[in-house]
């Protein structure tokens, strides 16, 4: 017979399992999704910031392996508007990271034993806001691993949005700005 004690200990520890393993299956899904119809992400650059923005969230759903959104902000600025653009692709850039956060707080393992995810996690967990903003501000694949990490921590998915949002923000608005002052050239060059 069980008692309620034992049941109520058990329980928690099953809900927590079963949400990162719906975590970690979101996150896989979404980056294989984002893989197999990478050809489609093209085609939404015809749709202006509205382009911009989806283009945002799912170049950077995946996790760890690269898909070039950032061109498409260096384009759009050069088009459209690029500080909206870099406003746009600011607001759904975070929002795609979310899945590397997701990875982590599912307790992804596959990482965990790098040197360079050690020294990452080991920086979110002490200075975690600025840690968070500095990666995402400048362009680099760390700010994958800073995703998991923090994930991993159980950072309160807030406090991870707020500096991606600012870091991701101030490098798309540098970034669309470079691509409205030098996308003629580049086109000329490669064009």
């Amino acid at each position: 017979m069980t008692t309620p004690d034992a049941t109520q200990a058990t329980s928690p520890a099953r809900s927590g399992r079963w949400t990162r393993i719906l975590a970690l299956v979101a996150s896989l899904a979404i980056t294989v999704a984002v893989l197999v119809f990478r050809d489609k992400l093209v085609e939404l650059k015809e749709l202006g910031y509205l382009g911009v923005f989806l283009v945002s969230v799912l170049s950077n759903a995946t996790v760890v392996l690269p898909v070039p959104g950032i061109a498409v902000v260096f384009a759009g600025g050069g088009v459209l508007n690029p500080l909206v653009v870099g406003l746009v692709a600011g607001l759904g850039e975070p929002l795609g990271e979310l899945t590397g956060y997701l990875a982590g707080y599912a307790g992804s393992a596959v990482i965990e034993d790098s040197e360079r995810f050690r020294k990452v996690a080991h920086l979110v967990e002490r200075r975690g806001f600025l840690t968070l903003f500095v990666l995402s501000a400048i362009p680099n694949p760390l700010f994958d691993l800073a995703g998991v990490a923090a994930g991993m921590a159980k950072y309160p998915v807030a406090r991870f949005l707020v500096p991606c949002w600012l870091g991701k923000t101030v490098k798309s608005i540098l970034v669309a700005q470079v691509g409205s002052v030098s996308l003629e050239w580049v086109l000329k060059w490669f064009g």
